[in-house]
This record gives structure tokens, C-alpha cells and sequence, in this order.
């Protein structure tokens, strides 16, 4: 059984009630659950949202769409991943983040389809980044999550559900997709340091909302093509949010991370 869990909660710090915010009519999280449901790949969806009162709201939304919903630890994200993958009788689980409303469920296909090649434990589009911030998808046994949820024990590994698998190349084996554009060319651009798609500002989803707005109305299923295109016809899109292109969480824990390097990450200018 392929599950995907999908965590999310209304008590964001930077961008409070996020997952709420309206895009085209509907609340941000029901349009990024439409995206997923457009995978190829057999798997269950989950909405994994924390056991906070502020919650109910989100869980309700979720529910009144016809969506299955799992209440979890409101801080431990690892713990909340672990057991929403195994209520639901998960044997591989996918992990995508609810910020990521304009995700490519093309790119979440790519990453089930090379964890399915069987020669590993952990697959990701990320490690390293080429794709476009906000297009992250990552799938994992359950087996190699549950040593993780057993053994990691930093705040950053709690909170990010993955790092330990990836920081232990040693023990579990990695495998990554690369995105490139341009097949023949090379190298491959990083779009991760250029190109950000992903929600925690207000200019996050000033560009997301315009975004929705350019594509959505005649085409629904729009995907990354059709983004690229579109930042190509009005470049001003792309500059909405410039300022925190690269930006990520990677930037608190430099240190301590021994697979990351501070040119996957910078500081808000």
C-alpha cells in the first residue's frame, strides 16, 4: 500500500492560517489535494493535521471535501508522519509538503516510479535540489521511516520527518531524480536557488495567487511547463518573491547537517 501523508496546520509563524488562504475559489489546501490526486501511481492520500483545537477548521475543510484525515502530535512531525503512514496500513509512504500548492503531480510519479526500481530504501527529487522550490516529493519504505521515528533524535529530525534517513547514506540507500529541462545539455540548472514556489510569506503567495490566477481558469491541470512558460511571458511574476529564492529551513542547521552545504541554502537579503 502506497500512502501519502501530507502534514499541514493553521499555526504557520511566518504565514499564519496559510493552508486556508483562498486561491481561485477554494481554500489553498483543497487546491494542492486536487494536484496530488492527479498522480498515476496507486496511493492513498492523507492529510496529517495536529491535535490543536486551531486544527478543527482544517480537519473539517478536509473531511467536507472527501479527503481521509489523520490527527497527530502537534510538534513532532516525524511521529505525526510515522503513525498517520501506519493508520493507514502504509508499506511505502510518500512525504509532500502542504506548502506546495503548485506541485507537479507528474514529479511525485517520477519519484514512486524510482523508488519502485527496488536497489533502494529512500528516493527524493531534493537531495540534491534541481527542481523548482515547491515541487518536493520524497518516498521511503515504511520500514526505513520507522528507524527513523525510533532513533532520531534532534529537533531537526523530528520536525523535517527525513533528515535522518538522508544524513545516514551509510545505512539506508538514497536515491535521487534530477530535473533537467534541457535533456542533452548539460550541467543541469538548479532551479532550488532561482525559481521558489513554495509558501511561508506574504509575497509567497502574492506570486502563488497570481500564478492560479494566469493558469487555472483554462486549464486546471496545469504543470510545470506550463509555470515555466508563463514566468517567460511576464518575468515580473518571478520577482514577487525574488528576495527569498533559496531560502530554507536547511539555513538554521548548517552545522549540524553533514550532507548539506551552505550553497544549497542562503539567508533572507
Amino acid at each position: 500500500m502506497n500512502v501519502i501523508v501530507i502534514q499541514a496546520r493553521m499555526g504557520s509563524t511566518r504565514l499564519p492560517g496559510k493552508v486556508m488562504l483562498d486561491l481561485c475559489g477554494a481554500p489553498l489546501i483543497v487546491r494542492m489535494l486536487e494536484r496530488v490526486q492527479r498522480i498515476r501511481t496507486p496511493a492513498r492520500i492523507v492529510v496529517a493535521v495536529t491535535t490543536e483545537a486551531a486544527d478543527d477548521c482544517l480537519f473539517d475543510v478536509c473531511r467536507a471535501r472527501g479527503f481521509e484525515v489523520f490527527r497527530g502530535h502537534p510538534t513532532d512531525l516525524l511521529d505525526r508522519h510515522y503513525q498517520g503512514a501506519r493508520a493507514y496500513g502504509a508499506e511505502v509512504v510518500a512525504k509532500v509538503p502542504s506548502d506546495c500548492p503548485l506541485i507537479d503531480p507528474a514529479i511525485i510519479d517520477a519519484v514512486f516510479e524510482r523508488f519502485a526500481q527496488g536497489d533502494c530504501d529512500y528516493a527524493s527529487n531534493l537531495h540534491p535540489p534541481s527542481y523548482p522550490d515547491g515541487n518536493d516529493a520524497e518516498v521511503m519504505s515504511m520500514s526505513a521511516l520507522a528507524s527513523a521515528w525510533r532513533e532520531a533524535a534532534q529537533g531537526f529530525e523530528r520536525e523535517h520527518t527525513t533528515p535522518f534517513l538522508w544524513e545516514h547514506g551509510e545505512r539506508f540507500r538514497l536515491a535521487n531524480v534530477a530535473w533537467d529541462p534541457r535533456p542533452g545539455d548539460a550541467p543541469v540548472q538548479d532551479y532550488s536557488m532561482s525559481h521558489r514556489w513554495t509558501l511561508d510569506y506574504p509575497e509567497d503567495y502574492e506570486f502563488i495567487r497570481r500564478v492560479y490566477a494566469a493558469l487555472y481558469p483554462r486549464n486546471p491541470a496545469f504543470g510545470l511547463e506550463d509555470i515555466l512558460r508563463l514566468l517567460e511571458r511576464a518575468p515580473d511574476l518571478l520577482a514577487i518573491n525574488a528576495r527569498y529564492a533559496g531560502v530554507n529551513w536547511y539555513r538554521h542547521h548548517l552545522s549540524a547537517l553533514r550532507t548539506i552545504t551552505a550553497a544549497q541554502t542562503r539567508v533572507i537579503g
